[in-house]
């Protein structure tokens, strides 16, 4: 599955991976919190995302209830594919360097990531 979602799509993918699955309506409160977002708009964006397959719509009842296929974890991959690409030239040890660099990270995060590490180790 080769999607790459707009902005405007993570954020609904954002809302629906939050409730598990929602109605637009559900979706659009949300979005309004923080930003101007019209209804139509955010049906729209919904309707083509269904398409795209990023979601799936059940019909059954008289309002659709919206469940997402396109994973939170295949959101991550796709950004990180493409910051490694293109920001850092494929450096992953840059990459990390520069994450480590400019955001504290907690103890148990370091831990993780030194325990992640350790698999390698013993390649």
């Amino acid at each position: 599955m080769n999607i790459k979602p707009t902005e405007s799509e993570l954020e609904i993918l954002q809302v629906i991976w939050n409730k598990g699955q929602c109605t637009v309506r559900d979706v659009h409160e949300v979005l309004t919190a923080t930003k101007d977002a019209g209804y139509t708009t955010t049906l729209k964006l919904m309707q083509i995302m269904h398409d795209k397959g990023m979601v799936e719509r059940d019909t059954t009842s008289k309002t659709h209830l919206y469940k997402a296929l396109f994973t939170q974890e295949q959101a991550q991959s796709n950004a990180l594919d493409k910051i490694l690409s293109t920001v850092f030239k494929g450096s992953t040890s840059n990459l990390v360097i520069q994450a480590l660099g400019q955001h504290r990270a907690s103890a148990d995060e370091i831990d993780a990531i030194k325990n992640y590490l350790k698999q390698f180790d013993n390649k």
